[in-house]
C-alpha cells in the first residue's frame, strides 16, 4: 500500500515527534517492556503520544 505525500503529511503532524518510528525503535520499546524489572508497569497503552 502505498502512502501519498499528503497523507504522510498528515500522519506527521499528528505524531508528536513529527516523525514515523522505525524497527529500531520498536526492538528498544520491545527491550524496555520486555524484562523482569519492567514488571510494575502496567497495561497502559502506549500510543507514541497521540492522546
Amino acid at each position: 500500500m502505498s502512502v501519498g505525500r499528503i497523507e504522510r503529511h498528515e500522519a506527521l503532524v499528528a505524531i508528536p515527534p513529527h516523525s514515523l518510528g522505525t524497527p529500531q525503535d520498536i526492538a528498544n520499546a520491545v527491550m524496555f517492556f520486555a524484562p523482569d524489572t519492567a514488571d510494575y508497569i502496567t497495561g497502559q497503552p502506549v500510543n507514541g503520544g497521540a492522546s
